[in-house]
């Protein structure tokens, strides 16, 4: 059995398939609490989440590295690390992207999405998503069963950011086979490698924006290209191109995370097919549930600029705090009988999955679109949807595998079979 109060939430495999008994036990000492060898300031009340996201004392330097960002920060030294973190932050990994800024630099960043992420685009790239969803069901629906992550949520996700953000038609088959893992071999000789997709995909959008700003077309990328600060001010080609990369990357994650949690629960529970089979106009509290449930953000982090208090906890400067959206999502204090899943939870729209205050997540739309799409289009092409016994153990002892990382919640494989419709 796994000792909670010394166990190493980073690097526990056990905590892997399921962080929710140790997310509880956190909670049962204090919403605000000290966890792991680090010392971070866990936080897994709901309220004392929205207070941290509304907070400027708290700084996002650190989202994604948080106690492994090598700052020369150590908390309770001063009662303001501001410059510390002026200083070093620029060091810390992710930094060159949206998730790590704070305002001003942040806000400059996030109003050049006005130009991309606009009413007429999206509803342009919902139109791609239904005919995308048919393609896609299209590769395998006939046979009855599928791997779902990669016959369907990986390619169907990425395929509509690509849209979204203007890669051309002609290279989506690239950027498929780029994050399926695909040799250079297969890709052609130019190609470069991929077993960093990331890197690749820098590299592709800087070839992309640089072409259109020398050179405009009538499309999205160009769009993107020509995006000016709101005071009108022109952004660095890189700040543009690391914007394009990030979102590329955190749309095409969260969404496959979503849409496979969401297929796995009516999986693992007919009655839910038949509900939302019989009355479409469920399928989006049923989303927000999933979400609820099961949060593709599993940790994110901050860093207390100055002393400052979460409800009646002291935290000095310098502290690295630890939010985990999963474990806020399901605080008894907030969501009755939390760990159960209900699709008609009157306040399940209060989840914060998508994060909130100025970071909240700006492609939330977006996903939620491709979950409706894709649980509409699954419905009327597939019926009798149940989770493989073979691969993930009979109803009531299922066994799934999640990716093995403290960042992110989401499975590795869905093993599903079905019966097509038509």
């Amino acid at each position: 059995m796994t000792d909670f109060d010394t166990v190493d939430f980073f690097t526990e495999a056990t905590l892997v398939p399921d962080p929710y008994p140790y997310f509880d036990h956190l909670r049962s000492k204090c919403p605000v609490t000290n966890a792991t060898p680090f010392n971070v300031l866990a936080v897994t009340g709901y309220d004392a989440a929205l207070s941290v996201y509304k907070n400027p004392a708290f700084s996002s330097c650190v989202s994604v590295a948080g106690p492994f960002a090598g700052m020369p920060i150590t908390p309770g030294d001063s009662d303001d690390v501001s410059e510390l973190i002026a200083q070093h932050s620029a060091n810390v990994p992710m930094a060159e992207h949206i998730t790590s800024q704070d305002p001003p630099l942040h806000t400059r960043t996030r109003s050049l999405m006005n130009t991309l992420i606009t009413p007429k685009r999206l509803k342009e790239n919902e139109d791609f998503m239904w005919r995308l969803a048919d393609q896609q069901l299209d590769t395998f629906v006939t046979t009855g069963q599928c791997e779902f992550l990669a016959d369907y949520a990986k390619p169907f996700s990425l395929l509509v950011i690509a849209d979204l953000l203007g890669v051309p038609a002609e290279d989506h088959e690239e950027f498929t086979a780029v994050f399926a893992g695909q040799t250079v071999g297969e890709l052609g000789a130019d190609a470069p490698t991929s077993h960093n997709p990331l890197e690749w995909l820098n590299e592709r959008f800087y070839r992309y924006l640089d072409d259109r700003r020398r050179a405009p077309r009538d499309d999205v990328l160009t769009g993107l290209a020509l995006a000016k600060y709101d005071d009108g001010s022109t952004p660095d080609l890189a700040d543009v191109v690391n914007l394009s990369t990030f979102l590329f990357a955190a749309g095409s994650e969260t969404t496959t995370k979503l849409v496979s949690s969401a297929v796995r629960f009516i999986g693992d529970n007919p009655k839910l097919e038949g509900e939302l089979r019989d009355d479409r106009s469920k399928i989006p509290a049923f989303l927000e549930e999933t979400l609820r449930m099961e949060s593709p953000v599993k940790s994110h982090f901050r860093m207390a600029r100055t002393t400052t208090t979460i409800g009646d906890v002291t935290v000095p400067a310098g502290t690295t705090v630890m939010l985990l959206p999963g474990a806020c999502n399901r605080d008894a204090q907030k969501f009755e009988q939390p760990n159960e899943f209900r699709a008609d939870r009157p306040n399940v729209r209060e989840h914060i999955a998508f994060i909130r205050g100025a970071h909240s997540c700006p492609g939330a739309p977006l996903a939620r679109a491709e979950g409706r799409i894709s649980l509409n289009r699954i419905l009327d092409r597939m019926t009798d949807i149940t989770i493989s016994e073979s691969d993930h153990g009979p109803a009531g002892d299922r066994h799934y595998e999640y990716e093995p990382t403290f960042i992110m919640r989401g499975l590795s494989e869905l093993h599903i079979t079905f019966t097509p419709v038509g």
